[in-house]
């Protein structure tokens, strides 16, 4: 075996190297969205029934004004009023039946939301199976290093984001080796020494 370090340290170091915060912070922020959306969704819902009871009341109001006009009023005033207050009923009711049709909508798109929600938590910080694919047909880099993972190769970036470590495991000697890359040294070189080291 070539270690330069014991594999419980070198599982260890490479499990802390993982970078997930950029998908976790994504995820936070979907979330935080969702709730800002919900929250408002809720704000309106509540806007709206108030308006609805607003309008409720006002609808009361102008039938007791029309009531008590039909018995001030003589009969030639009467059908004037009559048409009037019905005109007024008529917008009424439609504005009820309006801001019953936009509640109605706001619970579906609510529920639709809070589907949607559950759906990226079963998903977790990758993103799902379907995410994960995407993420590595549009990127070329992630996508060579998911092929290197599925040979037993897992390489890790420094803090300038080059490749510097390469760990890798021998399955069938159930073998793990550390090699630290030498930008001096050619790309050839490394790529021999690896077949023949999975290959060992």
């Amino acid at each position: 075996m070539l270690l330069d370090e014991d594999p419980k340290v070198l599982i260890s170091e490479t499990i802390t190297n993982f970078n997930i915060g950029p998908d976790k912070g994504a995820l936070s922020r979907i979330n935080e969205s969702l709730s800002t959306l919900q929250e408002t969704r809720a704000d309106r819902m509540r806007e709206s029934e108030n308006a609805l009871r607003k309008l409720s009341r006002n609808l009361q109001t102008l039938n007791n004004q029309h009531r008590e006009t039909v018995l001030s009023q003589n009969q030639s005033n009467h059908v004037v009023e009559i048409s009037e207050l019905d005109t007024k009923k008529f917008r009424t009711a439609k504005a009820v039946n309006d801001l019953e049709s936009e509640n109605e909508r706001l619970e579906t798109e609510l529920e639709a939301l809070k589907m949607r929600l559950a759906e990226l938590e079963a998903q977790g910080a990758e993103g799902g199976e379907v995410a994960r694919r995407e993420r590595e047909a549009d990127d070329p880099t992630v996508l060579r290093l998911a092929i290197y993972r599925r040979l037993g190769i897992e390489a890790e970036p420094d803090a300038d984001g080059n490749f510097t470590k390469a760990i890798i495991r021998n399955s069938k000697k159930g073998d793990v080796h550390v090699v630290n890359m030498d930008p001096r040294m050619s790309k050839q070189f490394y790529a021999s020494y690896f077949w023949q080291t999975m290959e060992g």
